[in-house]
């Protein structure tokens, strides 16, 4: 799994810029277009909180564990539009200080060691975009990858009740993806390999699940799927708005970007890492369909 220095790296280094860029309790994860590709990028993820609120019968008075939370924008609705009290967990510095500056109940904690003795028993439980970083490379070539995932599971049985719902959006890899042996970051830019090489360093410690099925077939016996989407076209979008966002003007944050050259001209491997500055090697792969985006709702039977 991707560990603290590894999504300290991802996420607590653009912490500031990232709240100068798109707000203070924004959704770093993909939105909910579903095809209106004329909503705004605000729109589209309150649209996508809203599914996962009913998806997951949240009401007022409901108790919910966000896990892998980012920077509270699920917490931050689920209180405010529905009455509910959400607690949240993280892995980034960043990301925790700045949702607790935001009265948010954020904890830095690995959500896999969750036990019932540490907060109880929930009504909900959402992890959006944190199976990610679940597994990492080394473990995925120790075949570890699937009793990661089931384990995952039986960490979620026993923090809910029978009838109890999970919400987990994540990324997996798609019917193109290539074999790891041709993944290669000298290979043509744009290309498969080089976009999967450049995604290895942006998350480092983090290795997809192949497909839906893999995720689903580890959920069992302790869940059942109720619902299954594609969001890969609305990722595309959700990552062009980000883009713009990013580059918008702004004194203070572009005063962090020059903070950065230093760093950038010296360090050979944090240059591989901030590519993402000049392409999307994510959106590259949506758009090449190497990865895909799936919103899989369940239920513990």
């Amino acid at each position: 799994m991707a560990d603290k220095k590894d999504l300290d790296f991802t996420y607590t280094t653009i912490d500031k810029i990232f709240r100068l860029s798109i707000g203070e309790s924004a959704d770093y994860s993909g939105a909910k277009y579903d095809g209106d590709f004329s909503m705004s990028l605000e729109e589209a993820q309150k649209a996508k909180h809203k599914f996962i609120a009913d998806s997951l019968n949240i009401k007022a008075g409901s108790k919910v564990l966000d896990m892998a939370c980012g920077w509270g924008p699920f917490i931050h609705y689920l209180t405010l539009e529905r009455g509910a009290s959400g607690i949240g967990l993280t892995l980034s510095e960043g990301q925790a200080e700045a949702c607790r500056k935001n009265g948010l109940d954020v904890r830095v904690k690995d959500c896999r060691t969750v036990k019932i003795e540490d907060f109880g028993v929930f009504d909900a439980i959402t992890c959006i975009g944190g199976l990610e970083h679940f597994c990492a490379v080394e473990e995925w070539k120790a075949g570890k990858q699937e009793q990661i995932y089931s384990d995952f599971f039986q960490t979620l049985n026993n923090l809910m009740p029978i009838g109890g719902r999970f919400y987990m959006q994540t990324m997996t890899f798609g019917k193109n993806m290539i074999d790891f042996e041709e993944i290669d970051v000298k290979a043509k830019k744009g290309s498969a390999a080089h976009v999967m090489a450049l995604m290895i360093k942006e998350f480092p410690g983090s290795w997809l699940p192949y497909g839906p099925e893999m995720v689903v077939h580890n959920a069992q016996p302790h869940f059942k799927l109720i619902s299954q989407s594609s969001g890969r076209l609305d990722y595309i979008e959700t990552i062009g708005q980000w883009r713009k966002k990013f580059r918008k003007f702004g004194l203070k944050k572009y005063w962090l970007y020059a903070s950065l050259l230093p760093k950038y001209i010296t360090n050979k491997e944090f240059r591989h890492q901030v590519a993402i500055f000049k392409i999307s090697p994510n959106r590259v792969c949506f758009e090449q369909e190497i990865m895909e985006h799936y919103r899989l709702v369940f239920e513990k039977v």
